[in-house]
């Protein structure tokens, strides 16, 4: 099986918990049978690998989600990465044109196309098997899933199927609508647009050539800010007359706000915090190393990170966006796939951050022309590389690196330090990297 994720979104509606890098794919809020918590994204890759572990996964996402990515799910992935946000249809060009020139699959292969943040039970990805079987045999051009509507949503597109039966031809499509016509919609069969959908790849490719002008991978990405930003459904689906839609009436929730995020969490309190026995509906997600207690709350959401505090009615936090807007602030957190930062301390002349490393792996080869760096190593074991010297380090040594000097450091465990950065001109883009030295810790 095929399967095209896509992994778009800021972090916008679930702040502070997310950020421009952080989306909210990525907060870990599932249970595992380990105790751990996990995210929509390694949920999502997870439930795929265990229906099928041979399944062809392609991520198609941002240059900023790439290192989240590969952080929890590691690189037995393929990324799609678009260079720019130009909406659904040219995210899917890309990805289906990476996936012939890139990754050798072939035209009549079935590839099915779905968000990674939906959640979703074991069913659904049966259901995704299913209609890629459907597709390898189909003489649509197109198929598509449709939910079954629990309540007449204003949030979502209709399908409109011809017939009640499990895959029907498509009527027609509609609008997001007010709730009085989707109730009338519901009445006549019709299912929520969730943008699944398969198709042969080379019906993709062709449709890209048709539409884009050409369908070759290096072409596309070098000239992908100029294409016209348009929906798959606008410039594929609603033109397609030969298209289906399988129904499916599993469970599936579009996590999209704290309201309905709050919903699918399996615990009340992640993170530090209590709940006294009079709050009632109340959940925290909480990441700072200090305790949040709740009392006496009903119908709240109590997330706090790095980025900030949110403290918000259940309700009211679907409305949390234009606020969001209105602050302005560095990233404060990041999964890399090397590791994590999160800042500690924003001073007027420094920058402390708490920096982990993963076992086996290093920062790039590189110096700063306007600040100066302390490393001081808190836990694990690794190697120093700093103007060609090798140093092996461990807790509580301290390594001082003036402006100018290359350096780097590789984890042979996992290896945490605090990195305390001095200068009057500290920016994200003081950075120049050099080449590094072939096995260079190789025999510490």
């Amino acid at each position: 099986m095929n399967i095209v994720l896509l992994s778009g979104g800021s972090g916008k509606r679930l702040w502070p918990l997310s950020n421009d890098i952080r989306s909210k794919q990525f907060i870990k809020i599932f249970k595992t049978p380990d105790g751990s918590y996990e995210s929509m994204v390694q949920r999502m890759y997870g439930k795929i690998r265990m229906i099928d572990p041979d399944a062809v996964v392609t991520i198609a996402t941002s240059k900023s989600q790439v290192s989240s990515i590969h952080n929890q799910i590691g690189t037995d992935v393929g990324i799609s990465v678009e260079p720019c946000r130009r909406d659904t249809f040219p995210a899917i060009a890309l990805a289906s044109s990476y996936l012939h020139h890139v990754q050798g699959v072939g035209e009549d292969e079935p590839v099915i196309v779905c968000p990674i943040d939906p959640y979703v039970e074991d069913d659904y990805f049966k259901t995704l098997s299913k209609l890629s079987d459907h597709v390898a045999s189909s003489d649509a051009n197109l198929s598509l899933m449709g939910i079954e509507p629990t309540y007449p949503s204003e949030k979502y597109g209709y399908v409109i199927p011809k017939t009640r039966s499990e895959f029907s031809p498509v009527s027609s499509f509609k609008e997001k609508p007010d709730e009085q016509t989707a109730k009338e919609y519901i009445e006549q069969g019709a299912l929520w647009n969730a943008g699944v959908f398969g198709f042969k790849l080379g019906y993709m490719l062709r449709k890209t050539e048709e539409i884009l002008g050409t369908s070759d991978y290096k072409t596309l990405f070098d000239t992908y800010e100029t294409l016209t930003k348009i929906s798959f459904d606008y410039a594929v689906g609603e033109k397609e007359p030969l298209i289906d839609v399988l129904r499916f009436s599993g469970e599936w929730k579009d996590l999209g706000t704290w309201n309905t995020l709050t919903e699918a969490m399996d615990d009340t309190v992640i993170g530090q915090g209590i709940l006294n026995d009079s709050c009632e509906n109340v959940n925290i997600l909480n990441e700072l190393d200090m305790p949040v207690l709740a009392m006496g709350l009903k119908d709240v959401i109590i997330a706090a990170s790095p980025e900030g505090i949110l403290v918000s009615d259940l309700h009211e936090s679907s409305y949390i966006k234009p606020y969001v807007d209105s602050l302005s602030s560095p990233v404060m957190f990041a999964e890399k796939s090397w590791g994590e930062f999160r800042v500690i301390d924003v001073g007027d002349s420094s920058l402390t951050i708490r920096v982990t490393l993963n076992a086996g792996h290093e920062m790039n080869y590189h110096s700063h022309e306007y600040r100066d760096e302390i490393w001081n190593i808190i836990s694990g074991e690794g190697a120093v590389l700093m103007n060609g010297e090798v140093k092996k380090v461990g807790p509580g040594d301290v390594i001082s690196i003036p402006a100018g000097a290359k350096h780097m450091i590789r984890a042979f465990t996992s290896l945490r330090l605090m990195e305390i950065q001095l200068g009057t001109d500290i920016r994200v883009t003081d950075k120049i990297k050099y080449d590094k030295p072939d096995g260079w810790a190789d025999n510490i």
